[in-house]
């Protein structure tokens, strides 16, 4: 059983039961040096030359033990929702997943991920849940029509115990950013340690790269999206040599560019191009875009009484679930705080975690790159 979480004044007590099974989530299949990453893996477990295959050309560690972040937390935020099915939306190795359903018998998972390689590693994992997982390729913005689908086709929606009518959707997961295959194959190109062609995309059948983006791109719209992922008074300096130096093809030209552009006097800690890739891989997916999309379907999807937790791991995606959570509890309510709600605005729910969940010191000690992890809850209204 997993007890329920406890919060006080400043930090967060956890009364957690560590009993609980921990499960498995894909780890780098090579060395990496993105120390700033909340998904940097470190110790001997970053190698794994002598456990993978080619995945769609690519190699993907098959079998290694790692814990998801905030595994305990998510499965404990679906303990008390109605039987149904929990879709994860960032489905990846299926970390989260497989907790969860080795947790909570009452659920089943449906599995989605805009990347190819995930499904079908995480199809892969799941099967030994038989009718209980579904895994679909898709995006946050297909998600609505994925569910719809899947209900016409009952084999592609999870069941419990063969039961008739389709499982109602009582949870919604999302694990947002990059996915440690993802960051640390070479060829996927999100890597500024590891050489490789300059993609970013997280699904690699559609979009352009981040070689096409940025020969592409305008200098104004460029400079903005550098601003807006915290490169500062230097986003424009760093916007032109990029566009100067077009096409860049390659991880290795990039980061040069930027580390010419940078003044050594004037830099932060941490890696030169950090928050130049992090811009262009959410520039390439639309990731904004695509939240935005998960953020206006998500609270019709989820039943009654239903919960939907999102991991975040940098401060522009918190602000905009932390926003759409109040605006949610709030009802859209457009009067002043301090007066009393005349508008006639109706709250969808409550938010669970008044502060976002941080990982434990334990957790922490554990697994360094999961420092930058926050985890926000929501339970729609009954």
């Amino acid at each position: 059983m997993i007890a329920t979480l406890e919060q006080k004044s400043k930090g967060e007590r956890r009364t957690i039961c560590t009993n609980s099974p921990r499960s498995m989530r894909s780890l780098s299949t090579g060395t990496v040096g993105e120390q700033n990453s909340a998904l940097f893996p470190v110790g001997p477990e970053s190698l794994h030359s002598s456990t993978t295959s080619s995945v769609g050309g690519l190699r993907m560690a098959q079998e290694f033990v790692h814990h998801p972040v905030l595994v305990l937390e998510v499965v404990d935020t679906f303990a008390t929702v109605p039987s149904g099915a929990i879709v994860d939306v960032t489905l990846g190795g299926a970390g989260h997943a497989q907790a969860i359903l080795n947790a909570h018998d009452q659920l089943g998972i449906f599995g989605v991920d805009r990347d190819l390689l995930a499904i079908d590693v995480a199809k892969s994992r799941l099967e030994r849940f038989g009718a209980r997982a579904r895994c679909v390729h898709g995006r946050f913005s297909e998600l609505t029509r994925l569910i719809n689908d899947a209900h016409e086709q009952k084999d592609r929606w999870p069941s419990i115990d063969g039961a008739g009518a389709p499982l109602p959707v009582t949870g919604l997961l999302a694990d947002l950013g990059v996915s440690s295959p993802q960051l640390d194959i070479a060829e996927r190109g999100f890597s500024f340690s590891l050489d490789g062609p300059l993609d970013m995309r997280m699904d690699s059948t559609q979009g352009v790269s981040a070689t096409d983006y940025l020969a592409t791109v305008s200098l104004d719209d460029l400079t903005s999206v550098l601003r807006e992922n915290g490169e500062g008074k230097f986003a424009r300096r760093i916007a032109k040599a990029l566009k100067e130096a077009a096409p860049i093809a390659t991880t290795t030209e990039l980061v040069a560019v930027v580390d010419r552009a940078v003044p050594k006097a004037n830099r932060r800690r941490g890696h030169v191009a950090s928050r130049v890739f992090q811009a262009l891989r959410i520039a390439v997916n639309g990731e904004d875009q695509e939240l935005a999309e998960l953020l206006r379907s998500a609270i019709d999807l989820v039943t009654p009484g239903g919960r939907i937790a999102i991991i975040s791991y940098h401060s522009g995606e918190d602000g905009v679930v932390k926003h759409q959570f109040r605006t949610w509890a709030n009802g859209g309510c457009t009067c002043p705080e301090h007066l009393p709600c005349v508008c006639g605005a109706t709250p969808k729910g409550h938010i669970v975690t008044k502060r976002a969940l941080r990982v434990s010191e334990q957790e922490l000690d554990q697994n360094p790159r999961s420092r930058s992890a926050r985890l926000r809850v929501f339970e729609v209204a009954q």
